[in-house]
């Protein structure tokens, strides 16, 4: 039986709740800058160095704020690093448990079928795009939804409640311009 949107909103405000009460508040966006250091440092070995005083690196981005982004492309087996993991994990494996996926079965939402056709690589795309977007948004903003309003909010932070606004605001300007046409 799927799970109700009340049911995940629950165990999603616990999982928050526990994740900043028992580690620290939770935020994503970072973990691909991260990701991406791994792989140029794999590439030039000398992007980061360990010193005495922690980690460094020849890239200014990686090296703000005390070396702090250093050390996770150093040691990348850190909380944040491993939490973006489970989640894809997570999500794996909840698509296994509804039944798996099927490349075969495109279910097309009768909203989207409605103003763009069939298609599922138009689909695909789109959605790429949306996530590239909203993940270059949250680089400059200097954190992601998760960090700014989901963590944000929970700590009673102004600025979790202002980006949420905003987040929300966008999000239906862009809904209204995209789907003009009712199923």
């Amino acid at each position: 039986m799927p799970m109700t949107w009340k049911t995940g909103g629950v165990l999603l405000g616990l999982v928050f709740f526990l994740a900043i009460l028992l580690v620290k508040p939770i935020g994503v966006s970072t973990q691909f800058v991260i990701l991406d250091g791994i792989i140029a440092d794999a590439v030039n070995p000398d992007l980061v160095t360990a010193t005495d005083d922690g980690f460094t690196s020849t890239n200014a981005y990686l090296a703000k704020s005390g070396g702090k982004y250093a050390k996770s492309v150093g040691n990348p087996l850190n909380y944040s690093f491993v939490f973006v993991l489970a989640m894809m994990l997570g999500g794996f494996i909840s698509a296994m448990a509804r039944g798996g996926i099927d490349a075969r079965d495109h279910k097309v939402p009768a909203l989207w079928r409605a103003n763009y056709g069939d298609d599922p690589v138009k689909r695909y795309l789109v959605a790429f795009l949306g996530g590239f977007i909203v993940l270059y948004g949250a680089r400059l903003a200097g954190g992601c939804t998760s960090g700014h309003m989901m963590s944000g909010m929970m700590q009673t932070a102004v600025s979790g409640y202002i980006f949420a606004a905003g987040a929300f605001a966008a999000a239906i300007t862009v809904s209204i311009l995209m789907f003009k046409k009712e199923a």
